[in-house]
């Protein structure tokens, strides 16, 4: 017996990839619903070997479904995840309205799996940020073993972060820099982006960092511990899909590179390539369409007592969004609705 399930946003990016990893892991399905807003009404969409058809998010009764994707911003969210959840339908939220809601889970599987009985008080979950999910399930198995206090990371992100429009204005502006009769200016971006990096991802805040970067710091404390310390330089970078990071790491114990390469090995989620040659590391073009959160450049930081350097890079589309909407979606079934 499988589930009723709902897409909602079932046309953009993360939409359509929640469709191909409910298929492509076999999420045991009875009926799938995919819902768009109605000037995408009609839109057709790929599910396995079946063809949906897109029916109008304003008017569906989400009565009698199991589980909803949602898989949109978070004005729309605000409108119609409470009536999902209102309905008995959990809602599995991709977009940053309830992330720092106290009484909403705010869940990556392979880190705190046992945070999904929170989902009663609102029926609804929380899908990390991008850049977040990666880097948690990197330092989760680190911070099990050794206590981590305080964590330094550069993000690399990827334009597909910011949707399709940014993925064509990348792939223009890089056409127009061959062609220079044809001029591109940048709309998604503040800058442009073909052959630069903006090291700036959301809104600026008061203290100079940006929305992205506060973000990291608030939902690893929420994910992992509250206690760590936690910040964040955020850029976009001219890469279509795959989000990388440089991670440093300061621990209570002293963890040896060595051993930290073994834990990371066996942790849940997790891919070690890590080798000490050219091209023995990975990089966004590899990850691009895997599960995994790829681990490379594991070693000694030698200018504190307790410190470690490492490289993640993984999928943004699938590990920052759809892959682990669809996860929570499996955990969910596992552990509340008992059916596998």
């Amino acid at each position: 017996m499988g589930y009723r399930v709902v897409v909602v946003g079932a046309t953009g990016n993360v939409g359509r990839e929640m469709l191909n990893i409910l298929a492509e892991r076999q999420f045991p399905t009875d009926e799938v619903a995919v819902l768009a807003s109605r000037k995408s009404l009609g839109t057709e969409v790929t599910f396995g070997e079946k063809t949906l058809k897109t029916q109008d998010l304003d008017t569906f009764d989400f009565t009698g479904w199991d589980m909803a994707l949602f898989a949109v911003g978070s004005d729309a969210t605000k409108i119609y995840a409470p009536k999902a959840a209102k309905a008995g339908c959990v809602v599995i939220d991709n977009s940053s309205l309830y992330r720092y809601d106290a009484d909403v889970p705010l869940i990556v599987p392979e880190v705190n799996p046992e945070a999904i009985h929170g989902y009663a008080k609102k029926n609804i979950i929380a899908n990390p940020n991008c850049s977040t999910a990666q880097m948690v399930v990197a330092l989760k198995p680190l911070h099990d073993r050794a206590k981590i206090k305080r964590v330094v990371v550069s993000t690399y992100q990827s334009v597909s972060g910011s949707g399709k429009e940014a993925i064509d204005e990348l792939w223009e502006q890089t056409k127009a820099i061959y062609n220079p009769t044809k001029d591109v200016p940048p709309k998604v971006y503040p800058k442009q982006i073909a052959f630069n990096v903006i090291p700036h991802i959301d809104v600026f805040l008061d203290d100079g960092s940006t929305k992205e970067e506060w973000k990291m710091v608030a939902e690893t404390k929420k994910i992992i511990d509250k206690s760590i310390k936690v910040t964040a330089t955020c850029v976009r970078v001219p890469v279509f899909v795959g989000h990388s990071e440089s991670i440093n790491i300061e621990t209570e114990d002293f963890l040896d590179e060595d051993e930290a390469r073994d834990i990371l090995r066996e942790a849940p989620g997790v891919m070690v390539i890590d080798k000490r040659e050219d091209g023995g590391y990975v990089t966004p073009v590899e990850c691009a369409g895997d599960f995994a959160t790829f681990i490379s450049r594991i070693r000694q930081d030698s200018t504190i007592d307790n410190g470690l350097n490492l490289w993640c890079v993984s999928d943004n589309l699938r590990k920052g969004a759809a892959l682990n909407a669809v996860q929570i979606a499996e955990l969910l079934g596992r552990e509340v609705f008992k059916k596998g």
